[in-house]
């Protein structure tokens, strides 16, 4: 069974109008935006992204300064280590690679920060390089449309890797297109809730619905905890409070961020021992330099 065609014509009139799909879109932005988009939303991804490659339009720009400033730059995006790494992976295109991203997903893995989907992503969406690309829209479009099951099994290369491998036409242009459509196909209609299954250009091959559409069977995904009230939540409060100041800020100036004085010198203790922030309590934090 290919879907490949199907879902490429429907890409071809349906698919949004993202800067990282635009002709003329650098690797460089297409590195930067795939670490932006691990779990975070397209919207709020897109004019931090747009703002971020005005300010470092190359992997040299942004290696030139310090590792603190593209903390403070990832603003609340969230998960602020991927701004270290960035930083740490510019540095080593710029000393590595004559400060071009590379194409090799071998090369990309040994940057830092860089995962299995996302040197595959960059090999294929910057380069053209026919590889498999597999997000977690994927697994969910090959589960269903493939597999006749309503959820995917949990991640494993092994076994994800080979299924889209396998969707792929041999052409790498369209191998490329098809990466890219089976993920937007799992991003706006083959949604994880209420898939819209009438909007769905392989609905008639889909192996879900021709099944009657079987509940899950197997483990549920864990439930992310929530935000308010977290640790997450201090760190980012934390965080914001450094990205304001130009000088070190005490832990007595960073008593009124948080009322849990436990909560808040355990999620201070972490951001130091992740290296977002460096200082003491006594002598202020602040942003690395």
């Amino acid at each position: 069974m290919t879907i490949a065609p199907a879902v490429g014509d429907w890409f071809a009139e349906n698919g949004r109008d993202l800067p990282w799909r635009r002709p003329g879109f650098s690797a460089w932005g297409t590195l930067v935006s795939e670490v932006m988009l691990q779990q975070t939303p397209v919207a709020r991804v897109i004019p931090r992204l747009e703002w971020w490659l005005e300010r470092w339009p190359t992997p040299a720009d942004l290696a030139a300064v310090p590792s603190g400033e593209a903390v403070r730059a990832w603003d609340r995006l969230g998960y602020p280590r991927r701004a270290l790494n960035l930083h740490a992976a510019a540095v080593a295109i710029t000393e590595r690679h004559g400060g071009r991203v590379p194409e090799d997903v071998d090369e990309l893995l040994r940057l830092p920060g860089v995962g299995d989907y996302t040197a595959r992503a960059v090999a294929a969406f910057a380069y053209g390089h026919r590889h498999p690309v597999v997000d977690t829209n994927v697994r969910r479009v090959i589960a269903r449309a493939i597999d006749g099951r309503a959820e995917p099994g949990p991640p494993s290369s092994r076994r994800d890797l080979p299924a889209m491998e396998a969707l792929l036409p041999e052409d790498p242009e369209e191998a490329r297109l098809t990466n890219a459509a089976i993920m937007e196909l799992g991003a706006v209609i083959c949604v994880a809730r209420s898939p819209r299954c009438g909007s769905c250009p392989i609905a008639e091959q889909c192996a879900w619905r021709l099944a009657g559409y079987p509940d899950h069977v197997g483990a549920r995904r864990a439930v992310q905890k929530r935000f308010e009230g977290s640790d997450r939540q201090v760190r980012g409060l934390v965080l914001a409070e450094l990205r304001a100041s130009e000088v070190p800020v005490t832990g007595v100036e960073l008593d009124g961020i948080w009322p849990d004085r436990e909560q808040r010198i355990r999620a201070i203790a972490g951001l130091v021992a992740d290296g977002l922030v460096v200082g003491s309590a006594d002598e202020g934090y602040e942003l690395p330099s």
